[in-house]
C-alpha cells in the first residue's frame, strides 16, 4: 500500500464565511483571515454579519465627514487615537469593524494585541446606519453597551438623525443638543457636535463649532 499523500495548499478547502453563520470568535477570526476577498465582516453575538458593497450616498459620504470631524478633535488632543474600519475584539462573542472608533491610549480601556488588532471597548464608536431597524440599533447597540463602550453615536441616515448615546449604569441613555444644537462628549473634553449642520453635509461649520 503506498503511503498517503499530504494534501497540497489548493486541496485544502477554505472554510466558508456567510451571513447568519453562528461560531465563537477565535474560529470567526481564524476563517475571516482566509478570506482577503471579504472587506467587512463581523461576529456581532456570536452571529456573523458579512456587509454588502456600500454606497457613497448613505454611507460613504456620511462616514467620510464624521472622520473629518473626529480626525480634527484628535489632532488637538494629545493622548487620542482613533480608527477607522478596524477591527475590535470585544469579547468570545463580539468581533466587530466599527466605522470610527475613538480611544484614550494611555489611560482607557483599550490595548492593541501583538497583531495590531484593539482589543477592548473603545471609548467612543460611530456607525452609520440605515435607519432604526438596522443591526446597529439593536444586536451592535446591545453588545457596545454590555462590553463597556462609554459613547456610542449612530448616524441613521434614511431617518435623517443622529443619535449619541453616553453608558450610565450599565445601560445607554441618548444625549440631548443644547440650546444652540450641539451635543457635547462627557468622555472627551472638547468634543462637540452641531447636529444639524452634520446631517446637512455643512462640514465646514461642523468643524468651526468644534475647534471654536
Amino acid at each position: 500500500m503506498s503511503a498517503a499523500r499530504a494534501s497540497t495548499p489548493e486541496q485544502v478547502a477554505v472554510p466558508p464565511l456567510e451571513s447568519g453563520d453562528v461560531m465563537t470568535r477565535v474560529e470567526f477570526h481564524r476563517r475571516y483571515s482566509m478570506h482577503p476577498e471579504i472587506k467587512k465582516a463581523e461576529l456581532i453575538e456570536g452571529v456573523v454579519f458579512v456587509s454588502s458593497p456600500l454606497k457613497a450616498k448613505g454611507h460613504g459620504d456620511e462616514d467620510l465627514d464624521m472622520t473629518a470631524w473626529l480626525g480634527a478633535y484628535r489632532a488637538r488632543t494629545p493622548g487620542v487615537r482613533g480608527s477607522a474600519n478596524a477591527t475590535v475584539i470585544l469579547d468570545n462573542d463580539n468581533e466587530v469593524q466599527p466605522d470610527i472608533s475613538l480611544r484614550w491610549v494611555e489611560e482607557g480601556s483599550t490595548h492593541l494585541t501583538p497583531d495590531g488588532y484593539v482589543a477592548g471597548p473603545p471609548e467612543l464608536v460611530v456607525e452609520i446606519a440605515g435607519s432604526s431597524v438596522s443591526r446597529d440599533m439593536h444586536q451592535k447597540l446591545a453588545a457596545y453597551q454590555r462590553n463597556g463602550v462609554q459613547e456610542y453615536i449612530v448616524w441613521r441616515v434614511e431617518d435623517a438623525a443622529i443619535d449619541w448615546f453616553v453608558l450610565e449604569d450599565g445601560r445607554y441613555r441618548k444625549l440631548e443638543p443644547d440650546a444652540d444644537g450641539i451635543v457635547s462628549s462627557r468622555v472627551f473634553p472638547g468634543l462637540r457636535l452641531d447636529v444639524a449642520a452634520m446631517l446637512a453635509g455643512d462640514l465646514a461649520k461642523v468643524l468651526a463649532v468644534q475647534t471654536g
